[in-house]
């Protein structure tokens, strides 16, 4: 075999099979690349989009956070004095309460004291009519003596 002839044919091979290569191979293979760095750009940009927004979210959120703890402090405080307000109402009812038992009951005594007295009265009168009775060893008339007994009553 001639060594030309052979380089000739291979290079007609070669120049064949470069061409189908580029004709029918290479598109595909080429359009399949591009379309994959398509897809990782895409996925790359959404990547920085969900990034800048979880950035946002979180700041949102942190804000929130602070609106509420500022919210609950808020209601901390307004149920604390709430809770002294009532506290005071109910030592303030609490004082009026005992102000009016102690009332109470002083009148109550006042009353008994008023009554003890009545009730000493008529048994020192008892005993005064008693002691002139054996005094003057007869009977005293107490309807006839009622008024003198009256005014010793007022006197005791």
């Amino acid at each position: 075999m001639n060594i030309n002839a052979t380089l000739f044919a291979q290079a007609v091979v070669f120049a064949i099979l470069v061409w189908f290569t580029m004709k029918f191979v290479w598109p595909p293979i080429a359009k399949a690349l591009d379309e994959r760095a398509l897809k990782i750009s895409e996925g790359l940009a959404s990547a920085e989009k969900a990034k800048s927004e979880l950035a946002v979210a979180n700041k949102r959120v942190e804000a929130e956070l602070s609106q509420s703890r500022n919210e609950a402090g808020v209601r901390l405080a307004d149920a604390e004095r709430r809770a002294q307000t009532v506290i005071e109402e109910a030592k303030a009812r609490a004082t009026d309460e005992a102000a009016k038992i102690v009332a109470s009951a002083r009148q109550e005594a006042e009353q008994q004291v008023v009554k003890a007295r009545e009730s000493l009265r008529e048994e020192v009168a008892a005993l005064a009519v008693k002691g002139a009775e054996q005094i003057l060893q007869r009977e005293v008339n107490a309807g006839v003596h009622a008024d003198l007994l009256n005014r010793l009553k007022t006197e005791l």
